[in-house]
Parts: structure tokens; sequence; C-alpha cells
């Protein structure tokens, strides 16, 4: 029986996660989830799971977890540190589905176990994506991508070899303002930003959807996993979402990963790997798609694809800086304190004020990272006050 840790539980990679394993319980044991202020939904999770472990990031809601867990026998804890020491208990397989740069940190102690980590949290990649790889490395730690476009990338390189690649083609769906003009999104609120047109998704996640940082992110991911060069790396935006990557090859070969936008599939392929096991997602029929259709991103209208490319050729600790600077902006578009157009401004101006701040260093510390990320929120939060 293989143990099992959900970082991230009570959010919709975790819930899809917990959905697999479920259908499968003799096959899985589960040793911890972590969620967040969602008690309710952790408690729930942990008792129909049979988990060991519970932990909430917030320690203000440890008696409404104790309480909601009671007579259950599972072990209930509270707090970042928590959620850390969580990653560390043996287990064969941990879903890295933390929201944002607060995943980092167990991330890295769960690789240091030398298990396989399945990776929904790019932003680990993107704030410190050689120190992440190292780590692996060092530990005899698996990364696996759960990303859907990084898990496509992932299975079109199966036999392959890297060196052959000439491109890959990451595909967007282009949000909910993929048909809105620069004007229109000016007006956009918050409801309207989370609202996907293909995918179901969290609130944060779905309006960077709309505003492409979260493409801008898998671009930057996509350079740190596969160690693919910025310049060989494409967006392109694909409305059907069905094709969600394409790898280029130097002979003129393109091998495409099409599936229907439901993420049980890439985190069905990292739970299964290396073999392939049946998966509850639909089966496409091609004649009633009917078609597929792409268009190039208008770098324009999403100026977050050109500030990825800019950080990818910065390198250090730039990507930090980038990610938390989207999620300081992206909050301050949740609470009405920039349009949604300004997100990008924040994030730019946020790079260009901490250019000089000694961003170039090959692979951090952890320490560094968490430092310079905090000067980052600061930075953006000074940026947005005076926008």
């Amino acid at each position: 029986m293989r143990r099992i840790t959900v970082l991230g539980a009570t959010g919709s990679i975790g819930g899809n996660t917990l959905d697999l394993i479920g259908r499968r319980p003799d096959e899985f044991q589960v040793v911890a989830l972590t969620g967040g202020r969602n008690v309710a939904r952790l408690a729930e999770l942990a008792r129909r799971h049979r988990a060991e472990l519970a932990v909430t990031a917030h320690e203000d809601c440890l008696d409404d977890l104790r309480a909601a867990l009671d007579g259950s026998g599972i072990e209930v804890a509270a707090g970042a540190q928590a959620i850390t020491e969580a990653a560390a208990r043996p287990a064969d397989w941990i879903m890295s589905a933390i929201v944002g740069a607060a995943g980092l940190p167990p991330g890295l102690r769960a690789l240091e176990q030398g298990t396989t980590l399945a990776l929904a949290n790019k932003e680990s990649l993107v704030c410190a994506g050689p120190l992440l790889m190292d780590t692996a490395r060092r530990h005899g730690a698996t990364v696996l991508p759960v990303d859907s476009e990084h898990s496509a990338v992932f299975q079109a390189l199966i036999g392959e070899d890297i060196a052959a690649v000439e491109r890959v083609i990451i595909t967007a769906s282009g949000g909910a303002f993929r048909d809105w003009t620069v004007d229109e999104m000016t007006r956009a609120t918050p409801a309207q930003a989370a609202s996907h047109p293909n995918w179901d998704m969290g609130q944060r996640i779905t309006i960077d959807s709309a505003s492409l940082f979260n493409k801008a992110l898998e671009l930057i991911e996509t350079h740190e996993y596969f160690g693919i060069p910025p310049e060989r790396i494409e967006a392109l935006v694909h409305p059907e979402s069905m094709i969600h990557a394409m790898v280029g090859f130097r002979d003129g070969a393109l091998m495409a990963h099409i599936g229907p936008p439901d993420m049980r599939h890439a985190i069905g392929f990292a739970l299964n790997h290396p073999d392939r096991h049946d998966l509850p997602v639909e089966r496409l029929d091609f004649a009633a798609l009917g078609q597929f259709t792409f268009r190039a991103p208008d770098e324009v209208k999403y100026p977050a694809l050109r500030l990825a490319r800019e950080v990818m050729a910065a390198g250090g600790l730039s990507g930090a800086v980038f990610n938390a600077a989207k999620e300081r902006a992206l909050d301050g578009f949740l609470d009405g304190r920039v349009s949604f157009p300004q997100m990008a401004e924040v994030v730019e101006a946020t790079l260009d004020t901490m250019s000089s701040s000694g961003l170039g260093i090959a692979v951090p510390s952890l320490d560094m990272v968490l430092d310079i990320d905090a000067r980052a929120r600061a930075t953006a939060d000074r940026v947005m006050a005076e926008l």
C-alpha cells in the first residue's frame, strides 16, 4: 500500500487528487492532509480518507479543526511549520498543491526524504527552480509536473532526447477576458475575472489565467523544469483547451498532447507514473469537436508574458520577485486597490525597483528566497500605494 500526503487538500487540485485516491482505497493510505481556513472541508476529507494527520495553515483555526475531528483519532496541528513537518512524514508520494510561495518550504522538506513530489505548486519552480531541482538531485527524489501543460510536455518527451527539442509550445485558454478589449479590462471586476470559460479552478489561479500571469509563470516553469532555453518556449492561445502542449523536434515533427480540460488526467499520470491507469475523464469525440483554433497572444494586452521573458533572461532571484509582486498585485485587485491591468504595472515596477538588489544568484538558499520574497511584497505594496 502506497503512503500518500496531499498538501493543499481542500483546493481543486487536492480535491481531484483525493477523488482518484478514493476510487482505489485498497491501494493507498493517506498520511497527512493540509488546508487553509476551510476547516470543515479539511475535517471531512480527513475522516473520509482516514488520514493520520490533518493540518490547517492558520493557528487561529486549530480549535475548530480539533473540534471537527474530535473522537476520530486523527492527529491535528496548525501553522506553517506544522505543514512543513507534515511534508516530512514518511510518504511514497506527496502532492504539492498549496497555492503561492507558501508551497516552497514544505515542498523542499518533502524532497529531503527522497520521495516523489507531484508538483502542482508552480511558484516553487518560479521562485526557486534551481534550489528545488538541486534538492531533488541531492536526495534522490523525483519531481513530477502536475500542471496540465508541463505534464503534457513530460509525456511528449518520454523516450525522446531532450537535445533534439527545437521548441516547446504551451497553450492558454485566454481566460475570462480573451475577447475583451484593454479598455473593457480596465473596468473588470474580480467576479468577472474569476469566471473561467473552460476550467474549474480556484479564484486566484482563475484570475491569473485571465491576466495570463498563470501562463507567464508556466513559461518560467518550463524553463526551470526541463532546462529548455527561453527563446525556444512559446505560448499560444487555444480557446478549446484540448491541446495542452506541443513539443517540436529538430526534424520538424510536433508531438501534441490532447485531452479534455480535466486536471485528473495530469494528476492521475503523476499518481500512477511510470504506469498508466484507468481514469474517469472524458474520451474525446473529434467529429463532435469539429476544429481546434489558435491565435498568437497579444503581449500589449497581456504584458505578463513579456515580463516572464525578462525574468528568464535575468535569472537568479528575479522569479521570486516576479511571483511575490504578482501575488500582492492580485491581492490589490481583489480588495479594490488596483484595476485589472494595473496588476502588471505593479509587477513591472517592482522588478525595476529591485533589479539592483543582488538578484543574480545561481542557486539561492531557502532563506535567500524567503528574504527576497518578503522584500518584493513590501515593494509591491509601496508601488500600489503610489498608483
